[in-house]
């Protein structure tokens, strides 16, 4: 059918002498040259950056320089980022050229650190290094509407107590009082009032494992762009009961933690134009902002805004117990349980090594081994020696491997575990240049990995000759990411968190860590915080403690 038909059929029925702009809405996008009056005639700048981190602080991969930031690969230059970010930014530039009347501009921003989370701090260079570039291109641009930063929460920075709100301080040094900043977040992040003092919104992950970075991307966009127009004018509130969590225990599959961010979007369907933010924390990150935080955003009432974040705040505190505490079978046992589930056909089994955050941990290899379990994945076991000895002696697949593997990193590491087989497979895999694997007999491989490394879904494990499909038991150093791909598809019937033989970093026993700068001691469970007097709060200052409970 032509377009003329289209146009001259439609013309039946429209009163003679009908204003040519009403013309224009009824045949909008067939009629060239006409406009919406609803369509946007300004076009906002809006400066994107990216710069994210969780970090372990405990973890003993040493401080993190920009030399650990560029080994992978340089920082994105602007335009790559806009096509490369991580999905918070995809999320961000996709609605943005949806709303129209958008135009990032991306500032040269780092992509990620070696060795991920397991990386102790980062050094005080390497944070100005990065955030210096950001801002030399920002200055660049200027004059820009707006900013969006996609940042984590749990950043540790040597002598930089609260990383993302010093950005936000330093973004909003550049661009003045009153161009709107606004960040997306993971809700392990350890954040306070301090951020929303330099900036106009936070959005945070609702779900973990985070199957919502991208909506919090569109989120951000919306909201960013209604406060740019005039059509939003932010009031803010942050409220910190004071709990710390492991963040095993911070899943939203199960409650009261689904409770807590169930709560959250009701009161944003409730209340039009709130935003409420809940971050569960991230305790390896010896911070003083650490644990739990409540971020509230409305269109111009203060008095909701608190009245929301009071309640979100009374409701996590009623729930601390079920919320702050578990707990789960040692390697032993864990074992056992693994062995019933075979014998019961209930396989596979996932065995989910939560605590162990460098990746070299043997307990569980070494159960599974004396108990004679065999169809085990082991994916994947930090093991960088070994590559190296691989590398150094030129290994092929199919040659003999004898030597042991793991138990690199001290007492909490275990011994390292005598392996006897045949190295399958060698290469690039997961964003490394050398991983490995190496069949042990009894149907059972172990993938080598220079640097941590938490398996998510079946599929990645699928490449060289390794079928994921063939395996009975998955062994993976993770605490809740794998319920992605194993437990909420319903691939894996059998899953069993691991706990470690001891008082380590990494597992749910926080008291156990040496901490300088995190109040460990005012933190529920393991402190004395007192009964929760949320109403009586300074926004941006932690829990005051008093006589009870």
């Amino acid at each position: 059918m032509s377009t003329r038909f289209l146009i001259s059929s439609s013309l039946t029925g429209v009163p003679a002498g009908a204003p040519l702009l009403g013309l224009c809405v009824l045949f909008l996008g067939v009629l060239s040259g006409c406009r919406s009056p609803d369509e946007p005639t300004e076009s906002h700048r809006v400066a994107v950056a990216q710069f994210s981190h969780e970090t372990c602080t405990f973890c003993p991969g040493g401080d993190a320089t920009i030399a650990d930031w560029t080994r992978e690969r340089e920082p994105f230059t602007g335009e790559e980022l806009l096509e490369e970010g991580d999905s918070y930014v995809q999320g961000f530039v996709d609605e943005a050229e949806r709303l129209g009347d958008l135009e990032p501009v991306g500032l040269t921003s780092p992509d990620d650190v070696y060795g991920g989370s397991s990386r102790s701090w980062n050094t005080e260079k390497a944070f100005d290094h990065f955030v210096g570039r950001m801002l030399e291109d920002l200055r660049e641009q200027m004059p820009v509407d707006g900013v969006y930063l996609s940042l984590h929460g749990a950043m540790a920075v040597r002598n930089v107590p609260r990383p993302e709100a010093e950005i936000a301080r330093r973004f909003r040094e550049v661009v003045g009082p009153d161009v709107p900043i606004v960040a997306t977040f993971d809700l392990h992040g350890n954040e306070d009032g301090r951020f929303l003092e330099w900036a106009d919104g936070a959005f945070v992950t609702k779900r973990y494992p985070h199957y919502d970075t991208y909506h919090q991307g569109e989120r951000a966009a919306r909201y960013l762009r209604a406060t740019m127009r005039g059509d939003y004018e932010p009031a803010t509130a942050t409220r910190k009961p004071p709990i710390v969590t492991a963040t095993v225990l911070q899943w939203t599959g199960q409650s009261p933690v689904m409770d807590i961010m169930e709560r959250a979007r009701r009161w944003e369907t409730r209340e039009e134009g709130a935003y409420v933010n809940v971050f569960y924390g991230f305790p390896w990150s010896d911070v003083p902002d650490v644990g739990t935080t409540v971020h509230v955003m409305t269109d111009d009432d203060p008095a909701l805004a608190d009245s929301i974040a009071d309640d979100m705040a009374d409701y996590i505190w009623r729930v601390r117990s079920d919320f702050a505490r578990g707990e789960y079978p040692e390697p032993d046992a864990a074992v056992e349980q693994a062995q019933s589930a075979i014998r019961a056909g209930e396989t596979p089994v996932v065995l989910a090594d939560y605590w162990d955050r460098p990746g070299d941990a043997t307990w569980t290899l070494r159960e599974l081994k004396e108990q004679g379990v065999g169809g085990v994945l082991y994916t994947a076991l930090t093991a960088e020696p070994t590559l190296d000895r691989i590398w150094a002696e030129d290994l092929q697949p199919g040659d003999a491997f004898s030597g042991t593997v793991g138990g690199y990193t001290g007492e909490q590491a275990g011994e390292p575990v005598p392996i006897e087989g045949t190295l399958v497979w060698r290469g690039s895999q997961w964003g490394y240049d050398r991983v490995a694997a190496i069949d042990y007999g009894d149907g059972s491989t172990i993938i080598l990995v220079p640097a941590y490394h938490q398996t998510i879904t079946p599929e990645e494990n699928r490449f060289g000759p390794i079928d994921p499909d063939e395996y009975q038991v998955f062994v993976s150093k993770t605490r809740v990411h794998f319920r992605r791909g194993f437990d909420e598809t319903g691939y894996a019937p059998t899953n069993i968190i691991v706990d470690a033989p001891g008082d380590w970093f990494g597992t749910t026993r926080l008291d156990a860590l040496d901490y300088d700068h995190a109040p460990i001691d005012r933190l529920y469970p393991f402190g004395a915080p007192g009964a929760w007097r949320g109403r009586a709060l300074n926004p941006g200052v932690s829990a005051s403690p008093s006589s009870g409970d």
